[in-house]
């Protein structure tokens, strides 16, 4: 079904019926979901460098102008987050950045490190001593880079986008639908509770949407790792021309994911991007990873709302809001101090559940414990 996903072997067979089907639905076959979820987190653009050049991406900076945090200026941010009562470290950074940007690349190994998945293992662990659970976006990875990286993350996550050809996509270096299929995947095959999306408003067609939706749900039910869906809007920035998606289109968007994904799957917006309160009855339940401490560097233009904001569109809608952990629970053995063999939480995670300090009982609290 996706010429772009056979060099990496992945077999996905997407029927002719079932995009008939999905394209087909609309708002009113949805019902508003019962409640609403967030995370509080604390965001650590790891580094700018991205080996990509997407055209609507402002987050990664070109070759000798890019950054990379310091070990001092992860410990910083994380303490800042943990004395604001943030549950996650939410880590980003463009896909292998060491790759392409010489700087970073020495400046990595005069720390120490071979790559920069090396370095984000110390600082998942940097994290989870300041009492932070971290859930990183690290772009795309392979099962070996999964598997490492899993025994330091509560959670992790790469946006499919879509599995169209899409011309923002274009260069030298770009994006591929298959890469990002092979990601998925492999955290699948890691037992990685993971979350991935659809970027709205690209150049992609509606067939494209209902595609990407249905090739979400096909690796979900092989592999049970998928723990939300993200819809998320374009939006206008310095280096992109696309407008955005009207409110009708996303509506059309967030009721397709709702009815093609497994009730156990949230289906997320990010509501300092997206009109949340008009998307309420479309069936989204959770709005994302919040910071009370630090800006979208993904977005920078786009603030994210107070918490007493997400509130506010909680009670527009009716429904209780509540925060959760960047784990979802069902991911989470019902006994965490008897369950070594528990295949989706690396015993790192687990020990900093359990422990007996204010973090610790922080996230038992939001587990009803």
């Amino acid at each position: 079904m996706f010429p772009a996903a056979e060099e990496y072997g992945i077999d996905i067979e997407v029927s002719d019926a079932a995009v008939e089907r999905l394209l087909s639905v609309t708002p009113a076959d949805v019902e508003a979901a019962p409640a609403l979820t967030y995370s509080r987190n604390v965001f650590l653009p790891l580094t700018t460098a991205c080996r990509y050049t997407c055209t609507y991406c402002t987050y990664y900076d070109v070759p000798g102008e890019a950054t990379l945090m310091s070990p001092e200026e992860i410990r910083t941010q994380l303490r800042m987050g943990a004395d604001a009562g943030c549950t996650e470290a939410l880590f980003t950074f463009g896909d292998k950045p060491d790759e392409r940007y010489t700087e970073i690349h020495d400046q990595l190994a005069e720390w120490g490190h071979d790559s920069i998945v090396d370095y984000l293992y110390e600082a998942c662990e940097m994290a989870l001593d300041e009492g932070l659970l971290p859930h990183s976006n690290p772009g795309d990875l392979t099962e070996k880079e999964f598997e490492r990286l899993r025994e330091v993350n509560a959670s992790m996550g790469v946006m499919l986008e879509t599995t169209a050809d899409v011309d923002a996509h274009s260069g030298g270096r770009r994006k591929t639908p298959g890469q990002r299929l092979n990601t998925i995947r492999a955290a699948g095959r890691t037992d990685v509770p993971f979350t991935t999306g659809v970027l709205v408003g690209i150049g992609e067609s509606w067939r494209d949407r209902a595609e990407s939706l249905l090739a979400i749900r096909e690796l979900h039910e092989r592999h049970g790792h998928i723990q939300e869906v993200i819809v998320q809007n374009v939006v206008p920035n310095e280096r992109s021309d696309f407008e955005g998606p009207s409110l009708e289109t996303l509506r059309r968007v967030v009721a397709m994911a709702r009815v093609c994904l497994p009730e156990e799957v949230s289906v997320q917006v990010p509501p300092n991007l997206a009109p949340a309160r008009d998307l309420l009855d479309c069936g989204i339940d959770d709005l994302g990873g919040v910071s009370p401490v630090t800006d979208d560097y993904i977005n920078p233009d786009y603030s994210w709302p107070a918490l007493q904001e997400l509130h506010d569109i909680a009670d527009a809608g009716g429904v209780p809001l509540s925060e959760r952990l960047p784990v979802y629970e069902r991911f989470l053995p019902e006994s965490l101090d008897a369950a070594a063999d528990w295949p989706w939480t690396a015993e790192r995670v687990r020990e900093a559940l359990l422990a007996a300090d204010d973090a610790g009982r922080r996230y038992r609290s939001l587990l009803g414990e």
